[in-house]
């Protein structure tokens, strides 16, 4: 990949601010590999009367999506997306799934062939005709270069403050697997290089599918033992999926950190859950509640359930994913809430 690469990081939410803080540390002790400069990409908004990118610039801290936590100097925020990623080697893509398309399109004229991405995002891209790709398959197919995935049991704040975790990175292309592993590795950040990259990818989408199952369990008032269920019968539809879909997965690769480890956190403590939980309590819209509760965050559970469902329904194998199915019916207010565990009861895991 050449010398001392230059980093741009697409996106600077709740996660993309925390992993700043990571890889803007990270190249400070690693001088011939990396340019010390890092840009950021920051949808720009006003707080408290400021900008946004004034704010990460002059105070070093992203007030409304990581507050209480610094960002490195070296880490620039940039309002406008094509002035952030000129000239970069390397291209970390963390934004919400649902805007990468139109961001790719941004940047297809200005992404040099020699760049690689690494894409933190969970989710699906729906495609004409009932088929959905891989996020990572969306940069490359626009950008035309090769896309790593990274993907773990790492809630953002928790990776801000340093606590120590795990994450997997998958490659196809193992020739770039070291220098990424030495952009996102840090002491209390341990990372896994696996060359099962779709498995490593689709398990951070789909987990979020069973984190919105895990949150629905919690407002019905069950307890944990059912969580346990729901998280056992979630890991058995997403090992089906890539069984099904995606010939060639690694069982071990569901033991990795992107795999039943993310799993067991999201259903825990991640924000689908929490949301899922306050839909059954409070009978609001999911949209509502992702509003109110999500400080300008979004939700990645719901949408890729919907995309998930638009090909299960197209194939139909409808009935061979229950709880993705349920999960998709019940946000979309076609099936209530009440009939989740009777899917989980009558699950073909049973039969």
């Amino acid at each position: 990949m050449g010398d001392r690469k230059r980093i741009c990081i697409v996106g600077s939410g709740n996660w993309g601010s925390a992993i700043a803080k990571v890889v803007g540390n990270n190249v400070k002790t690693q001088q011939n590999d990396f340019e010390q400069e890092i840009k950021m990409w920051v949808f720009e908004e006003e707080v408290n009367g400021r900008k946004l990118t004034e704010i990460i610039n002059t105070d070093h801290e992203n007030v409304k999506y990581l507050p209480g936590h610094k960002i490195p100097e070296n880490v620039i925020a940039i309002p406008d997306v094509v002035d952030a990623a000129k000239d970069a080697d390397i291209y970390i893509f963390v934004i919400p799934h649902q805007f990468l398309p139109k961001v790719c399109d941004q940047l297809k004229d200005v992404v040099k062939s020699s760049a690689v991405g690494i894409s933190l995002i969970k989710g699906f891209n729906m495609k004409p005709g009932g088929g959905i790709a891989l996020i990572s398959s969306v940069v490359e197919d626009t950008l035309k270069i090769p896309c790593a995935v990274l993907m773990g049991a790492n809630i953002a704040n928790e990776v801000a403050a340093e606590n120590y975790c795990e994450a997997t990175i998958g490659i196809k292309h193992k020739e770039h697997g070291q220098i990424l592993k030495k952009l996102f590795q840090a002491d209390y950040f341990r990372i896994v290089v696996c060359d099962d990259e779709d498995t490593v990818e689709i398990c951070g989408a789909l987990k979020n599918i069973v984190a919105v199952g895990a949150g629905f369990a919690d407002g019905l008032g069950y307890g944990d033992n059912t969580k346990a269920a729901v998280i056992r019968l979630g890991l058995m539809e997403m090992v089906k999926f890539c069984e099904v879909f995606y010939h060639g997965s690694t069982q071990s690769t569901f033991l990795e950190s992107c795999g039943v480890a993310d799993l067991v956190t999201t259903c825990y403590a991640g924000r689908n859950r929490r949301v899922a939980e306050a839909f059954v309590k409070s009978k609001k819209s999911i949209e509502q509640l992702e509003g109110e509760m999500l400080n300008g965050q979004k939700l990645q559970g719901p949408p890729t359930a919907e995309e998930v469902n638009f090909m299960l329904k197209s194939k139909n194998n409808e009935d061979r994913f229950p709880m993705f199915t349920a999960v998709h019916k019940i946000c979309k207010g076609e099936l209530p809430v009440e009939e989740f565990i009777n899917c989980l009861k009558n699950h073909p895991e049973h039969m």
